[in-house]
């Protein structure tokens, strides 16, 4: 049996659970890992990390955070929400792409080292897509903005399914990167609409 951790393997299903402040030390150590620390560009102080996630966390932000789990440990972060609760996101993402009406929005990245490669950010992106259609049967569609350069990131979208619809320029996560973005989307599965 491969154990979790080892080489991007991941032993059982992927399971999801709301992030705690008790967790934010955990994601504090992820954001300073230097693969996720190149693309996420994120302060890891305690202040910092309560600013940005302590609203998800009590339900006073539009979007949730949530921990990706293997065998019951995290090893991943999920962020959702609905594209149309941020008007200034619309905006900026019309010029590139049409924007569906009830589309979700997710932010992801793999925290644990060991568990990087290997399809590990596909089976998260599956599971966690398969989640949102049942958390919101109102959404059509999952829009997902990715920096051009953050190949194994848009190539885990593509192994997880979504199809590239557009490129063109978006504020960068990490403002030394150029704005050049690739778009990917996954629309709701025909025998899941209206459920």
């Amino acid at each position: 049996m491969p154990a979790p951790y080892g080489g991007g393997v991941l032993d059982g299903p992927v399971g999801f659970r709301p992030l705690t402040r008790a967790d934010l030390p955990l994601l504090g150590r992820w954001l300073e890992e230097p693969l996720v620390a190149r693309w996420w560009a994120h302060e890891t102080t305690p202040e910092a990390l309560e600013a940005d996630f302590g609203p998800c966390i009590d339900g006073t932000d539009p979007a949730e955070v949530l921990l990706a789990l293997a065998d019951g440990r995290p090893f991943g972060l999920v962020q959702r929400y609905r594209i149309a609760d941020f008007s200034e996101y619309v905006g900026e993402l019309t010029p590139v792409v049409a924007v569906p009406p009830r589309a979700l929005s997710i932010d992801y990245l793999i925290g644990e080292p060991g568990v990087r490669g290997g399809g590990a950010g596909a089976a998260m992106l599956r599971a966690f897509v398969a989640e949102s259609w049942a958390a919101y049967p109102e959404a059509d569609a999952v829009l997902v903005p990715v920096a051009a350069g953050n190949v194994a990131s848009w190539r885990a979208l593509e192994r997880a399914g979504f199809t590239r619809v557009a490129e063109g320029p978006l504020t960068p996560d990490n403002p030394v990167d150029p704005p050049d973005h690739v778009v990917y989307l996954l629309r709701r599965p025909p025998e899941l609409r209206g459920t």
